[in-house]
């Protein structure tokens, strides 16, 4: 226990300089924008006394390091600063973006996460066979597609031909769950089949480079269906590389979603940033930024410290 306990600390400490590294990398690339952020906002028949007391609304006359460390103490405490484009606090705006984000990867992560291991267990019991090559083929064009042409395609049968499901996935705060998960059922689902391929065949491998070792040689020896060798034996020894594949795609399914999110209208974190990007409005862009970056660095620690747990191996290194 006392070796978990330290190894998991370890982590959270790398974690930690990580994300602190991360925000100085997003303050200091917003900072070497070219142009003056004041003349960009207001425009360039703003006036000197307009412009300075923008400066000076937005602490832009402090030094860099002063600026960083106000605005590190301020996400730190969930407090990421005024909008520059409407003038609302960047916690209100993000908020409920924020969420709808995190419920679109979660959504999209129930449906491909299940799918995928047992594909990629089924793909291993059947090695070799039309049934394998069929579901090898068909995802590897799937993963070769870009979110975007996916989205489309969803759209054009599911929506246009069809009209199951709407082209827009307009949710808002008072939208139910069942509603919420009819309306944002494309979107899930280009996510799904972005992610669903990757996983399948990593899966896949990681099972077939198990089957040859001498243990699984020996269940197989004493009679044991193949099946059972793989849902017995080999799996919970792949654990590991399946749970780093399945929380890097996890942490994509989160910070990937601005192009879906803008092809369906999606009020997500990342519809946000584009409009934020087009208005120039920096301190949102920051805050969409940090939130993504720490989302992936923690969907990675917790990758990496469920892999050591799920294989001993890992707790006393050579």
């Amino acid at each position: 226990m006392r070796t978990i306990l330290s190894i998991i600390l370890k982590r959270l400490l790398v974690g930690c300089m990580t994300l602190f590294v991360v925000t100085i990398i997003i303050f200091g690339a917003i900072e070497m924008l070219p142009g003056d952020i004041a003349t960009e906002v207001l425009g360039q028949a703003a006036t000197e006394e307009s412009l300075n007391a923008f400066r000076e609304k937005y602490d832009l006359n402090r030094s860099l390091p002063a600026r960083y460390l106000s605005w590190l103490g301020g996400a730190i405490t969930g407090d990421f600063g005024i909008s520059l484009a409407n003038q609302r606090p960047i916690s209100e705006l993000i908020g409920q973006r924020a969420a709808n984000t995190f419920f679109l990867a979660g959504y999209a992560a129930a449906i491909a996460v299940p799918i995928a291991v047992v594909s990629g267990m089924l793909a291993a019991l059947y090695n070799g066979s039309v049934f394998d090559r069929m579901l090898s083929s068909s995802t590897l064009a799937a993963i070769s597609f870009p979110e975007f042409f996916i989205a489309y395609i969803l759209i054009l049968i599911f929506s246009v031909a069809l009209g199951w499901f709407p082209s827009l996935a307009n949710v808002d705060p008072g939208t139910g769950l069942g509603e919420r998960l009819y309306l944002t059922f494309l979107p899930a689902m280009t996510l799904t089949l972005i992610v669903l391929a990757y996983m399948m065949r990593m899966t896949r491998a990681a099972i077939l480079n198990l089957l040859a070792l001498p243990y699984i040689e020996m269940a197989h020896l004493k009679g044991m269906k193949r099946w059972r060798v793989i849902a017995v034996h080999a799996l919970p020894n792949a654990l590991a590389p399946i749970i780093n594949v399945i929380a890097l795609n996890l942490a994509y399914l989160i910070v990937g979603v601005v192009l879906v999110e803008v092809v369906f209208v999606y009020p997500g974190l990342g519809q946000i940033l584009v409009d934020a990007v087009s208005n120039r409005d920096v301190t949102v862009v920051q805050a969409a930024c940090l939130i993504f970056a720490a989302t992936y660095i923690l969907l990675n620690l917790a990758a990496d410290i469920l892999s050591i747990i799920a294989n001993p191996r890992l707790l006393h290194p050579r």
